[in-house]
């Protein structure tokens, strides 16, 4: 992905209806005006929604334990990237650095990858092609 192609975007919102299993999350441009939805699982709002709220349960929960390996094996989460956009699909990224500098690219869902992110406190970008499409599907 070309990294003049990509706009850096923060947590904007998060709409968690009980008794449903869709939830929304929105990302603002860091710098614009424009912002749009993704309708993601319960769990992975209930996630982002503890993250926000300083909330740790008991016991760790999937990505907490996801860092947590990452941050074992000596590697830091450098960035999530949402990449694509198909069919109403968001298709993400999550960019990892071992300490030797080696960085791996692992395909997530935009849900997953970004409750990663506000874990590790790292960037969130998207892809310019993604924000334009989903601006006109907004």
């Amino acid at each position: 992905m070309d990294e003049a192609q990509m706009i850096e975007v923060l947590l904007a919102r998060v709409i968690i209806r009980d008794g449903s299993d869709r939830q929304y999350i929105y990302l603002a441009e860091r710098e614009g005006n424009r912002v749009f939805p993704i309708v993601i699982g319960s769990n992975e709002a209930w996630e982002i929604h503890r993250v926000l709220h300083h909330t740790e349960p008991e016991r760790p929960m999937t990505h907490q334990l996801a860092l947590s390996t990452v941050q074992a094996l000596g590697a830091e989460l450098q960035r999530v990237d949402i990449v694509d956009l198909r069919k109403n699909t968001f298709y993400a990224q999550v960019v990892v650095q071992n300490e030797s500098g080696d960085v791996a690219v692992v395909d997530a869902r935009p849900s997953d990858a970004i409750a990663l992110a506000l874990r590790a406190r790292c960037k969130i970008r998207v892809a310019e092609t993604v924000l334009e499409k989903a601006n006109m599907d907004a």
